[in-house]
């Protein structure tokens, strides 16, 4: 395990790497861009490493309470460092970005404006129930801390994906009651439009919030419970992650 402090203050926690990864993956926790989940963070990583994947937790900047400014573009930039210097620790290998919640956002937010911005495009998105539009479905929290007052648009993915997003690998429940559903239809939608590769799963009963929906990550406080049937989209994430065919070698 490694711990690597960035230059605009995110961080990055690297899992016990797998002898011969077959890539990297950068985990960004949800919670709301107000706070970082630890049930999304190093159990995730654990996960894939025991997947044959590489592995880093992205700690990255949060608006705890409304006196601090809004983040603005400060998360998606230090994903930007974080993809780059994965890619400098393992040129060889792809790197993809995986988010939950608001993660979820911030990693498909990478996908999106990579280019605008300047940054390393990741080689894939993986997306637990994503926050992905700041429209009528939009999880208000999520957006306010990063727009404040200013217009929401940038920040409502769905209207700005391109054939430069790379492919994607979520899913959603469809009874989450705090991100709804709709944030991962809009996304195949506007996928598909653009003619981005993706693989979407929807299962119809579950809280948000879920992880891996293992024992490991149980919440019963919150009735996350561990649930055998969600727990398959790792499994499929893993199978997806082996025909992909648009990563590195």
């Amino acid at each position: 395990m490694e711990t690597v402090k960035l230059p605009l203050g995110a961080r990055l926690w690297f899992a016990d790497a797998p002898e011969d990864p077959k890539g990297i993956v950068l985990i960004c926790p949800g919670g709301g861009y107000q706070w970082l989940s630890p049930r999304e963070a190093e159990p995730v990583a654990n996960a894939f490493t025991a997947g044959g994947w590489a592995a880093a937790v992205v700690y990255y900047t949060v608006r705890e309470t409304p006196a601090q400014p809004p983040l603005g573009t400060l998360p998606v930039r230090q994903l930007g460092e974080a993809v780059q210097a994965a890619k400098q620790r393992c040129p060889a290998l792809p790197v993809l970005v995986c988010g939950f919640s608001a993660g979820g956002h911030l990693a498909a937010s990478l996908g999106v404006h990579w280019k605008e911005l300047g940054l390393p495009r990741p080689d894939g998105m993986i997306l637990g129930y994503p926050v992905i539009t700041a429209g009528k479905y939009a999880h208000r929290g999520s957006i306010q801390n990063l727009a404040g007052s200013d217009d929401p648009g940038w920040y409502s993915l769905e209207t700005q994906i391109t054939a430069d997003t790379p492919p994607a690998f979520f899913w959603h429940t469809v009874t989450d009651s705090e991100v709804p559903v709709q944030n991962s239809l809009l996304l195949a939608g506007a996928l598909s439009a653009a003619g981005v590769r993706y693989e979407m799963h929807l299962y119809p009963r579950g809280v948000h919030g879920l992880s891996l929906a293992t024992p490991e990550v149980d919440e019963p406080a919150k009735h996350r419970l561990a649930d055998p049937h969600i727990a398959g989209w790792f499994g499929q994430c893993l199978e997806w992650l082996d025909t992909l065919r648009t990563i590195k070698e």
